[in-house]
């Protein structure tokens, strides 16, 4: 996209470089353009709908706008399971804005990835991923592989090297007895480093694609069950929205609270609540549950289902115990 960058430096670039992400992604897109020199004011935080997925037709009209004032609009990360929400952006839709203004698109399935696993909830939430120029995946979040075990993926063969490679002989020699496209030294910004993703290789080796496609149906179908049991107590919980993956985010009715109609004044005695509950948890050592505000609720409540080993008794347990705790905030 921009040959000289990586000899001549960013100063050689006419014009002011952007990148485009949801206001729902991952901290760490706005740290990358801190870190690359672009200047986290020209990493533009897209509006999201009440869902949490970002919104195309604002996407384009904030990247016209930056165009008009004469910056280079070059990226766009799409976020495929946001933190808080599991909220997954529209990548098909994203995919013909970037290609009508030639934009690099890269998937942030750090979180959600893992679904491509699964046929049966794969679409239409990783719909259009093939149309990334590049993507990430955690294993170590929803496939239970141990930290650190992170992947990025591109679609043009050999970018990384070219990239990347500085051409350290004394390291990277060329006639190595064994096949040099599997060292990693000359493709990547550290030198030395864990081989981090032998760990994924013996997993897969053990659970195979009808292992781990299993372990995605499974704790899909507990987060099923869980916004089930919050619905079936809708006097003592207030599930927020149908869940896209395996954050489910809701609020505890405490007893006097119960009969009053739901209001934002209302969510906001539930937001006041959350820490508290929360200290009561980590007091009586039974659960931990995570809150978090977002820019449209006050503190709610995210539970994420992310270990097999998890059962229906387990879910069951930590709607009782909130129960028991909270009753009578």
């Amino acid at each position: 996209m921009f040959p000289n960058y990586k000899e001549k430096g960013i100063a050689t670039i006419q014009g002011q470089l952007v990148m485009f992400t949801s206001d729902q992604s991952h901290y760490s897109v706005k740290s990358c353009a801190s870190i690359c020199g672009l200047g986290t004011d020209n990493c533009v935080m897209v509006p999201s709908d009440e869902t949490g997925r970002m919104i195309p037709t604002e996407l384009e009209r904030l990247i016209m706008e930056r165009k008009t004032r004469g910056h280079l609009p070059f990226f766009v990360c799409c976020t495929s399971g946001t933190t808080v929400l599991g909220a997954f952006d529209p990548i098909n839709d994203i995919a013909d804005i970037c290609k009508k203004y030639g934009m690099w698109l890269h998937v942030d399935a750090a979180w959600g990835g893992g679904l491509l696993l699964s046929k049966k909830y794969r679409h239409p939430r990783l719909t259009g991923i093939e149309r990334a120029d590049s993507v990430t995946w955690n294993p170590h979040k929803l496939m239970g592989a141990l930290l650190q075990c992170s992947t990025i993926h591109f679609k043009e063969d050999g970018l990384l090297m070219s990239c990347n490679q500085m051409s350290a002989d004394y390291l990277f020699m060329q006639d190595k007895l064994y096949d040099i496209r599997y060292d990693t030294g000359d493709k990547v910004i550290q030198c030395g480093r864990h081989n981090d993703i032998f760990k994924l290789w013996l997993q897969w080796r053990a659970k195979g694609d009808d292992g781990f496609e299993q372990h995605m149906d499974r704790l899909m179908e507990l987060t099923e069950y869980m916004v089930k049991k919050i619905k079936e107590q809708s006097d003592k919980f207030y599930l927020i929205m149908e869940p896209e993956m395996v954050n489910v985010s809701f609020w505890y009715i405490p007893k006097r609270l119960r009969n009053v109609p739901h209001s934002p004044q209302r969510e906001q005695e539930l937001g006041k609540m959350c820490p508290v509950l929360k200290a009561r948890m980590m007091q009586e050592g039974t659960l931990m549950v995570g809150y978090q505000p977002d820019d449209r609720r006050p503190n709610f409540f995210r539970n994420i289902i992310s270990s097999a080993a998890v059962t229906e008794e387990d879910v069951d347990f930590l709607l009782n115990e909130m129960d028991r705790l909270g009753n009578d905030l």
